[in-house]
């Protein structure tokens, strides 16, 4: 029997098997280039990304080159949190034991523009990362609103839009953010608080809230649906809005130093736990006073750096970054934040202005 066949017949198995790996690798490269596609937009242009909507938020802040999108201008601040472990029984997150851990967090007003005056930000923030010695992190970025503004990320885009400064005023139309919150009814309870709440001139006598619901998860596995705030330990001293506005522009960095050149600040760090039917999926909406509480230990801020060359610069402070014993809910709102707060962050690190970045430029990306 002749040995040519059998060769090329083999040769021709080579060569549809060569074929079939090339086919093999094209599709795979043609589904990534259709991810990558499909999650930068480009198949639906009206679907909501990470890409719209921190461009979004840079319209409405001046698109402030090397800083956060929104809580643009804040302060960096270290301490820690001492535990009592008092929560510990409802959740197996490490640094909810008794003990002492590090904290790196960050003081902010909720405006885009990094030299905004200080009497712009009728929200004010409190953003924390605590550390276990095993290295478990636990992030989180509390307002001291009680609800948030909307429930769902469309609606947050579309408030966005609506705040987009006007070039020729430097302000936004007040049209259009009268419009979004008639046509917006869920954001009614925001709307009444900036209405209504007292203005102070400090971050340290506000309580910072974490709007969304989260789940602590127990030693057995149980889980307990929570939301957690950091309550200060001296009362609000308010101010009329007139006097707000004759303040110089940075009174609250002012007040926050000055007040820890007389000693440390702290907070109690308190867990609410859901009843049955309080809304896991909806942080427009509060829950009743009448909740169990925890008090799970005292936050103590020792020390105030500026941001520019401060220890949280370089942190991005997602919310879904949590240690075992702590797991997000089904608010929608956490799986957007942590999208466009990473879209942020590569986008902030990346560039060159007049924000001084060192070596670290890189970044925490985690």
């Amino acid at each position: 029997m002749s040995e040519q066949p059998f060769l090329t017949h083999q040769v021709q198995l080579s060569t549809s098997a060569i074929l079939g790996r090339f086919a093999l690798i094209g599709g795979v490269v043609f589904v990534a280039a259709l991810a990558f596609a499909y999650a930068g937009g480009w198949l639906s242009p009206g679907r909501l990304t990470p890409a719209r909507m921190v461009a979004a938020l840079s319209a409405r802040g001046g698109n402030p080159l090397g800083h956060r999108r929104n809580h643009s201008k804040g302060v960096c601040f270290t301490g820690v949190l001492d535990a009592n472990g008092a929560a510990s029984r409802f959740s197996a997150a490490p640094m909810l034991a008794a003990g002492r851990y590090a904290v790196v967090g960050r003081f902010a007003i909720a405006v885009g523009d990094p030299d905004a005056r200080d009497a712009t930000g009728r929200v004010k923030s409190m953003a924390i990362r605590i550390t276990s010695p095993n290295g478990q992190e636990w992030r989180s970025g509390m307002n001291n609103s009680p609800v948030f503004v909307v429930s769902n990320p469309r609606d947050f885009y579309e408030l966005t839009t609506a705040q987009k400064v006007d070039p020729a005023s430097g302000k936004p139309d007040p049209a259009a953010v009268k419009h979004f919150f008639a046509t917006h009814p869920q954001s009614a309870p925001f709307a009444e608080w900036a209405q209504g709440a007292p203005w102070t001139v400090s971050f340290a006598d506000q309580t910072y809230n974490s709007l969304n619901a989260f789940r602590f998860i127990d030693a057995t596995g149980n889980s307990h649906l929570v939301r957690w705030s950091m309550k200060p330990t001296i009362p609000p001293t308010s101010v009329s809005h007139d006097a707000l506005a004759k303040l110089e522009p940075n009174f609250l960095e002012s007040d926050l130093n000055g007040r820890l050149a007389q000693g440390p600040l702290t907070w109690h760090l308190v867990v609410t736990l859901a009843a049955p039917g309080d809304p896991s999926n909806d942080a427009t909406k509060a829950w009743p006073s009448d909740r169990q509480e925890i008090d799970a230990g005292t936050l103590i801020v020792q020390k105030a750096e500026a941001e520019a060359d401060g220890p949280c610069r370089d942190i991005n402070y997602d919310p879904t970054i949590l240690p075992q014993g702590i797991a997000v809910s089904d608010d929608p709102l956490l799986a957007a934040r942590s999208a466009a707060y990473a879209r942020s962050f590569d986008l902030r690190t990346g560039e060159s202005a007049d924000y001084p970045r060192g070596a670290s430029a890189a970044g925490d990306r985690r």
